[in-house]
């Protein structure tokens, strides 16, 4: 936290030639996934690597499971995933659609809290896989003089796979400091009054401007193992909370609006009933031919949204006699999710910092 070539100001009562020491500042630190460098084989397997190799998503004995990692679903997987990004990639970026997204509403919140806090606060983001590294902005913003961080991971809702994983690194980064700043991690916000009015606004956006309204809006969640909820996870108790505040929110019934699970993997039972299983049955069974979905549990647009939604999710669904399939997208950088992350990071904030 001393460094003589910055800007501060020496300690009172401190030696003239003693170091420099920046003002105190408090830095907000937002984390989310993460995301290859590039599309190509090398920077797929560096990520996929990294990320299931973490005990938090795939929680196998590393015994059993690194010789089928790095022997078998490492040497075919980069390709396909590969793939899956290349139909998505932020070209003119050359990076995928959710660092460009995540840095758009790093600055937006920056913006705003700087309106309100002026330079008593830093604002960064980080990804739990690939770069850039929790560890490298925990050193950022110790070096521009951050004596407290609020870490704030970009999930809704808290899953062991997601927010812990990324609390872990967090305070395995804090670990490597001598001189550690104090921390605190932002709740899950599954139930906010300002998130859930977001997400109740983007739907009414998306439903405006649907050539016909649809029939059902599913939420699609990103799924987890049924073995974790039993073991302890709250992550599907969460979710469909949301759903149930989205839909009075909304002011509908129960008939308008279905909770649903994405992205299996492996052969264990997951949370249920899949997306991709569910649009079908839906179509075929039920004659729905005009469905709308969404995502809640993501705070921004990614590869299981724009590829496996816009394309697998509504594939399966027109395979299975569906018509209309309208994808409403995530909250992003929207103006009003902007607002609701920002009331969160000002809840946390208490006793630390005021307003200007």
């Amino acid at each position: 936290m001393l460094d003589a070539a910055n800007e501060g100001t020496c300690p009172v009562h401190a030696p003239a030639d003693h170091p420099k020491v920046k003002p105190r500042k408090v830095g907000i630190l937002l984390a989310n996934l993460g995301t290859p460098d590039g599309t190509d084989y090398w920077s797929m397997r560096r990520y996929l690597n990294e990320f299931l190799s973490d005990q938090r998503v795939i929680d196998y004995p590393k015994w059993k499971w690194q010789p089928l990692l790095q022997t078998i679903i490492l040497t075919k997987r980069p390709f396909t995933s590969g793939a899956a990004y290349k139909s998505i990639w932020n070209e003119a970026a050359n990076e995928s659609p959710l660092m460009t997204i995540t840095r758009a509403q790093t600055e937006k919140i920056t913006e705003q809290l700087r309106a309100t806090y002026d330079d008593q606060v830093e604002v960064d983001f980080c990804m739990r896989y690939g770069n850039p590294s929790t560890q490298s902005k925990v050193k950022d913003l110790i070096a521009k003089g951050c004596h407290k961080i609020l870490f704030f991971p970009l999930y809704p809702h808290y899953a062991g796979a997601t927010t812990a994983t990324a609390n872990d690194q967090f305070f395995r980064a804090l670990m490597e400091e001598k001189w550690q700043p104090t921390a605190r991690v932002v709740d899950p916000y599954f139930e906010h009054p300002d998130y859930i009015d977001a997400l109740a606004k983007s739907v009414e956006r998306a439903y405006a401007a649907a050539p016909k309204r649809p029939e059902l809006l599913i939420c699609s969640y990103h799924g987890l193992p049924q073995r974790y909820l039993m073991e302890g996870d709250p992550y599907h108790c969460q979710c469909q909370k949301t759903t149930r505040l989205l839909k009075e929110r909304l002011g509908w019934d129960d008939s308008q609006i279905k909770t649903t699970f994405q992205s299996q993997f492996g052969p264990e039972e997951w949370l249920q009933p899949y997306t991709v299983e569910e649009v079908a049955r839906l179509a075929k069974e039920e004659g729905k031919t005009n469905i709308a979905v969404c995502a809640p549990a993501f705070s921004a647009d990614c590869i299981e949204t724009l590829e496996e939604i816009n394309e697998e999710i509504k594939e399966s669904f027109e395979h299975a006699g569906g018509e209309d399939f309208l994808y409403v997208p995530c909250l992003n950088d929207d103006d009003a999710h902007v607002d609701a992350l920002c009331a969160v990071i000002g809840e946390n904030l208490g006793g630390w910092v005021r307003p200007i």
